[in-house]
C-alpha cells in the first residue's frame, strides 16, 4: 500500500500545496515552520480522521481561511482508495472515500493503516494513564470494528453515568434503579474490553520484546504490564463497593477507563528510571511493534511516517529502519528532516529508489 499523491487546502500552514510521492521513501526537507510535520500530519489525518497532534478539528484550518480539505490517492491492494477529509468552522468534519461519506467515522478507521514516530510520542512515558490507554485502543481497533463500538458506547455509558452522579449531588437525591441500569451495561462491556485489552498484550509483548532488544543490542530487558482494577473483581462489584465514593466524587472511579499500560525497563519504571536513550529506544520499539501488529492484522504495509527522526534517533538507528524499507519489510516511509544532506547521505547509503521533497 502507498500513498500516491496529497492536495492540502487551507491545511494548518499550507494554503495550497500538491505533492506526488515516491512508493518507497520520500524525505521531507527544510527549514523548522516550513511545514514538515503537518504534511506528515495532513497523512495521518486521512488514516484516523483526524490530527495526530491536535485532535480539535478547527484548530487544523489556516488562519486565514474556515475551512480545509486534506484529499489523497491511495494504492491498496490494486485498488484505488480516494480519501477526503474536510472540515468547515462551525460544522462537522466529513470524511469521504471514493467520493461517499461517511456516516460514521469509525468505519473508516483502519482501512489505510499509518503508523508515526515523532517526538511527541514522548507522552506515551510522561503522561496520564490515558494516553497509553489510547495507543492501546487504537491499534487493537485498526481490524477489530466491535471493539471499537463497544469503546464508543461504554465512554458514552461512562459518561451518562456521570452525569447521574452529578444529578444525584445537585438534586440531594438518589435513585439506585438508574444508576444500576448504567452500573449493569459498564460491567457487561467493561468484561470485554478488559479481555480484548489481555489478548492484545499476549501477542504485542514479545513483539515489542524483540524490536526492543534489536534497536538496544540485548542491553537491557524492558516489559510491558497491563493494570487494571478488574483483575482483582468484577466491575459490577468494584462499582457497588466504590457507590459512596463515587457519590462524593460525583464520578466513577473504577473501570476499564481507569486501566494503564506500565512500561519498564530493568524491572523499573522507565519514566523515573530510564534514560533519555533508553526512553527513545523504548518509544521506537513501541512504535514499530505497533508497526509489526498492524501489518501482521492487516496483511498489509502499513505507511510509515518518521517526524524529525534524527532528534529521536543517530544515523546509525535511521539507517537501519531505511534498510528495512528496501529490503520490503516495511512499505511506504516518510521522513522529515531539516537537514537535507544528512537525509540524503543515510538514505543514499540504503536505498536504490527515493524522493527528496524540499520545502521552502
Amino acid at each position: 500500500m502507498h500513498l500516491k499523491n496529497l492536495s492540502l487546502i487551507n491545511y494548518k500552514n499550507f494554503e495550497t500545496a500538491n505533492f506526488e510521492f515516491d512508493t518507497k521513501i520520500n524525505c521531507l526537507v527544510g527549514f523548522n515552520g516550513v511545514g514538515k510535520t503537518n504534511i506528515l500530519d495532513s497523512i495521518y489525518h486521512l488514516a484516523y480522521g483526524k490530527s495526530y497532534f491536535n485532535p480539535v478539528t478547527g484548530q487544523n484550518i489556516n488562519h486565514d481561511a474556515d475551512f480545509f480539505v486534506v484529499d489523497g490517492e491511495f494504492e491498496k491492494l490494486e485498488r484505488q482508495e480516494k480519501i477526503v477529509v474536510s472540515a468547515k468552522k462551525g460544522q462537522k468534519k466529513i470524511i469521504k472515500r471514493n467520493g461517499k461519506a461517511y456516516e460514521k467515522f469509525s468505519e473508516h478507521i483502519g482501512l489505510i493503516p499509518v503508523v508515526i514516530i515523532s517526538p511527541a510520542d514522548r507522552d506515551l512515558i510522561v503522561e496520564g494513564s490515558e494516553t497509553r490507554r489510547k495507543f492501546m485502543d487504537s491499534i487493537i481497533s485498526q481490524n477489530d470494528k466491535r471493539y471499537l463500538d463497544l469503546l464508543v458506547k461504554y465512554n458514552k455509558t461512562l459518561s451518562q453515568r456521570n452525569s447521574l452522579l452529578k444529578y444525584f449531588a445537585a438534586n440531594h437525591t438518589f435513585d439506585e434503579a438508574t444508576l444500576s441500569i448504567y452500573n449493569e451495561q459498564m460491567n457487561e462491556m467493561g468484561k470485554v474490553i478488559h479481555q480484548k485489552r489481555i489478548e492484545f498484550l499476549e501477542i504485542f509483548k514479545p513483539i515489542f520484546e524483540q524490536r526492543y532488544q534489536s534497536i538496544s543490542n540485548d542491553k537491557e530487558t524492558v516489559n510491558l504490564k497491563y493494570k487494571s482494577q478488574l483483575f482483582e473483581n468484577e466491575l459490577s462489584n468494584l462499582l457497588a463497593q466504590n457507590l459512596q465514593k463515587d457519590r462524593a466524587l460525583q464520578y466513577t472511579s473504577v473501570g476499564t477507563h481507569k486501566d494503564d499500560l506500565i512500561l519498564k525497563i530493568e524491572g523499573h519504571p522507565v519514566k523515573k528510571f530510564g534514560s533519555q536513550g533508553q526512553q527513545k529506544s523504548f518509544l521506537i520499539a513501541l512504535k514499530l511493534a505497533q508497526y509489526d501488529f498492524m501489518k501482521n492484522q492487516s496483511k498489509v504495509n502499513p505507511i510509515l511516517l518518521l517526524d524529525d527522526i534524527f532528534d529521536k534517533l543517530d544515523e546509525n538507528r535511521v539507517a537501519q529502519i531505511v534498510d528495512l524499507v528496501t529490503k520490503d519489510d516495511l512499505g511506504q516511509l516518510f521522513i522529515s528532516d531539516t537537514h537535507a544532506e544528512r537525509t540524503e547521505n543515510v538514505v543514499k547509503a540504503n536505498a536504490e529508489q527515493y524522493k527528496m521533497i524540499p520545502l521552502k
